[in-house]
């Protein structure tokens, strides 16, 4: 985590937690992977929320109660503690989780950029040992698969963070507006606006707050506007184009593996030939020669 770290963030470094990944996600909201086991964790006052999910194992994870030590945890379980909230925590066993901290000015923006109106007072809910499918998705579909360090992922994990706090802020505190609903596409000149500007950008991370400033649009209405007018979400339409330019540059053997990442928006070549080979079932080498 770079500057302005998270409370929660801080206090599990001072603990038996370990720290496996963290990032800072272009909408400022954070993200870290963690595994611990035997330790016991205090909690307390900090100025965001945490939005937890058991990736593996948290059996023997237990919360303090006023009546004492209750149990629940498990992979896929989430525990969602808002600011300004104290826990203890007993960790018997071992445990496996991921993060996303955010603020009440995140999940603010995101209501006036999506419904064009800001909640009068925010309250988010306590969840502990809770079951939420769609979480658990995104987590596991979104954020686990994704690279936190390669530029070619960006669009992926803020997509992501944006579904995240909109489900949050929709079921798990007393704003229950509806979803708007969005029943074109994206203008002629938008959609030809914005294909040119991702194929001029396939070097750069090309976030979804960046597309949709591009078409003048909530991230909320860019990112459904633009299914529905090219056929996939925006993410998956930059992945599929970064890889054509790759299959176009493997033709070329005077350009290196490494080079043809950078130009394609990944970090090096082996997260390059990883996805590649995700996509195309050979590796780049192995698909160069084929066209040969």
């Amino acid at each position: 985590m770079t500057d302005d770290r998270f409370a929660v963030f801080d206090s599990l470094r001072q603990h038996n937690t370990r720290l496996l990944d963290n990032a800072r996600l272009e909408n400022g909201t954070g993200l870290a992977a963690w595994y611990n086991e035997r330790d016991l964790i205090a909690l307390e006052n900090a100025d965001h929320h945490t939005l937890s999910l058991y990736t593996a194992d948290g059996y023997q994870s237990y919360f303090k109660a006023a009546d004492g030590w209750h149990n629940g945890g498990g992979p896929d379980r989430l525990c969602l503690l808002p600011r300004q909230y104290t826990s203890t925590w007993n960790i018997r066993g071992p445990l496996s989780f991921v993060h996303l901290y955010f603020t009440d000015q995140h999940l603010r923006q995101l209501a006036e950029q999506t419904w064009d109106r800001s909640p009068l007072n925010l309250s988010v809910d306590e969840r502990l040992f809770a079951d939420d499918p769609q979480i658990a998705l995104l987590y596991r579909h979104f954020l686990l698969r994704a690279n936190w360090h390669d530029t070619s992922d960006r669009l992926t994990l803020s997509s992501a963070s944006t579904l995240l706090l909109s489900h949050v802020l929709r079921h798990y505190t007393q704003v229950n507006w509806q979803l708007p609903g969005v029943t074109g596409g994206l203008a002629p000149r938008q959609r030809q606006h914005i294909c040119d500007y991702i194929e001029a950008h396939l070097d750069q991370p090309l976030p979804l707050n960046e597309l949709a400033a591009q078409c003048q649009l909530s991230e909320y209405h860019f990112a459904r506007m633009f299914k529905r007018s090219i056929g996939v979400a925006p993410h998956q339409y930059v992945s599929q184009r970064r890889l054509a330019l790759a299959r176009q540059l493997l033709r070329d053997h005077r350009i290196s593996l490494q080079d043809i990442a950078l130009r394609c928006g990944f970090s090096s070549a082996s997260h390059f030939s990883n996805r590649f080979r995700q996509a195309m079932g050979v590796s780049p080498s192995a698909y160069r020669t084929s066209i040969s």
